[in-house]
């Protein structure tokens, strides 16, 4: 007789929590999927095709939401994260392969982007790029081993204001806007091999591995970190609060994330490719063209927000391919966790962190390496989204949860999508 009371209070609160304060793991896996490496490959497409890829942003936005909400819901309702879901559920030999294939993809997607960072520091204030490297590294790692996570959460949110430094940018040159709206609602398709190769890369920077892995892991270090909160399979009455919640959050982090390639593509597009300037392979690349034809300002606020996304997406990166390992191997899990009590956990956020700063400092090509790190993210993409969409449709796993049929439907057509991109990929290559 008391429950209902009690519940609709809730409610009633809930009612007044101000919109920030509702956002957080699908915020942060948006904003963080616009690291360094993705925007050099909008830099690329908006220099190269001018507004004719703007459309593949607004397409991708769907899809990207559809599965990322399909991986927060497998977190939130089960208490796990992707990793160990699909250690319980399916064989070893998947699992392992997944985990390693992540491990490797991640650490070259850390070294390009604490790369691109020291050299975009190195534009705006001189110096030396490797010093830069290493320094970020080393910020890195302190928040997320010696910050406990409550306190943690909300700078990795905060970070994500830097990526307003592009729209800023779009704002600091002339932009025909009807054209640019045709570019985004009306497809200019080719099936050249670059057009190709092209939209394969930004599919493939949209829909990345390591934000699944990293925003149902968030959802479970949320649920770790609020007292009276259960995995929802285990507390019913918490179900709506919290997949409203996810539903809101992801659709705005996805929607904030294809907003920011968009204005990234169109600042390209406007400058770059309006100049005849068509091969753009790194951010900082993009940064330094743009001075000459946008100004001062247009080229700081660029090459500063590829130092602040940065900082937000390497420990995204690590943080990703430490969950997979430890729930891979029944380790303590968590950045709300200390030290000490999962020392396995950290260890496989410092070891890939700080060879990513190793491979800055040896003659690998940073060019070719993103390129096999694209490669092997396309490649774990697909079998990791069937498994995320066999796992949420499982009464076992999901219990009274599992998705419905709207998200179901979206869920395998972004799976589609990349399993096609991916076969568009070898045969571009």
């Amino acid at each position: 007789m008391q429950r209902e009371p009690i519940e609709r209070q809730q409610e009633e609160e809930r009612k007044h929590v101000p919109l920030l304060k509702k956002l957080g793991p699908g915020l942060i896996t948006g904003a963080a999927d616009d690291d360094p490496s993705g925007i050099a490959t909008y830099s690329q497409a908006g220099a190269q095709y001018g507004y004719g890829l703007l459309w593949s942003v607004v397409f991708t936005l769907p899809l990207m939401a559809g599965i990322q909400i399909v991986s927060a819901r497998i977190g939130r309702v089960t208490g796990h994260g992707l990793a160990a879901n699909i250690r319980d559920h399916f064989s070893p030999w998947l699992l392992n392969g997944v985990v390693a294939l992540l491990v490797i993809a991640n650490t070259i997607n850390i070294a390009a982007d604490l790369g691109a960072m020291g050299n975009a520091l190195q534009l705006l204030i001189g110096g030396h790029s490797q010093v830069y490297v290493v320094f970020f590294a080393l910020i890195s790692l302190t928040l997320q081993i010696f910050v406990p996570f409550p306190r943690y959460a909300p700078i990795l949110k905060w970070l994500t204001c830097a990526l307003f430094a592009y729209v800023a940018t779009v704002f600091a040159v002339k932009v025909p806007w009807l054209d640019a709206f045709y570019g985004a609602i009306l497809p200019q398709l080719s099936f050249k091999a670059d057009y190709v190769s092209t939209v394969v890369a930004v599919l493939g920077t949209t829909i990345s591995p390591y934000l699944f892995f990293w925003q149902a892991s968030q959802e479970v270090e949320e649920l770790r970190a609020t007292p009276g909160h259960e995995p929802l399979r285990e507390a019913h009455t918490q179900a709506r609060q919290h997949l409203a919640r996810i539903r809101l959050d992801t659709w705005i982090g996805m929607g904030f994330s294809n907003l920011i390639a968009f204005f990234i593509m169109l600042t390209t597009a406007v400058t770059l490719h309006a100049q005849g300037i068509t091969d753009i392979q790194t951010s900082e690349q993009a940064a330094r063209a743009l001075r000459p034809l946008a100004g001062d300002f247009a080229f700081m606020l660029f090459a500063a927000g590829i130092v602040g996304t940065g900082l937000l997406a390497v420990p995204v990166l690590a943080g990703s391919a430490a969950y997979a390992v430890a729930e891979s191997r029944r380790w303590p899990i968590g950045l709300g966790l200390p030290l000490l009590e999962a020392r396995g956990f950290y260890a496989i956020v410092t070891a890939a962190t700080l060879i990513g700063v190793a491979l800055d400092f040896t003659d690998i090509d940073p060019i070719k390496a993103l390129v096999w790190s694209a490669i092997i993210n396309g490649v774990i993409a697909v079998p990791i989204m069937a498994v995320m969409m066999r796992l949420a449709v499982m009464p076992d796993v999901m219990g009274p949860f599992v998705i419905k049929r709207r998200l179901r439907a979206l869920g395998w057509l972004a799976t589609a999508v990349m399993a096609a991109a991916v076969v568009a990929m070898f045969a571009t290559l």
